[in-house]
């Protein structure tokens, strides 16, 4: 079941038609980036979240399957995982596609959908 990670969960307000590029994203303990870009393939959803001074202009990969909620009005993409543990995850190398090692790491570190 490790794809449900790499999967919009049906009622977070994903909708296929709807950009998030620029969306403010927040932790379960504040904010942490905004969306740099996205990722919208079957079993293998994701975001890419600059986090700008917070951890050194590091990019963070978060898979869909951590997203509770995108508010489009507020331009606000919701997260389920905490500051700390996002900062923990395996350290994401900006590339234009992701390798697969890297995502089964993500994977991984994420598990399950909650």
């Amino acid at each position: 079941m490790r794809e449900q990670i790499w999967n919009h969960h049906p009622d977070n307000g994903h909708t296929e038609d709807r950009d998030v590029i620029g969306y403010t994203v927040q932790a379960t303990d504040g904010r942490i980036g905004k969306v740099d870009r996205h990722s919208v393939e079957v079993d293998a959803s994701y975001l890419v979240v600059d986090t700008g001074p917070w951890i050194f202009g590091r990019q963070v990969l978060l898979p869909a399957g951590t997203i509770l909620r995108i508010d489009h009005e507020e331009r606000t993409v919701l997260v389920n995982r905490s500051k700390d543990e996002i900062k923990g995850a395996p350290e994401f190398v900006s590339e234009h596609e992701v390798p697969a090692d890297h995502l089964s790491a993500l994977g991984t570190y994420y598990g399950p959908m909650i």
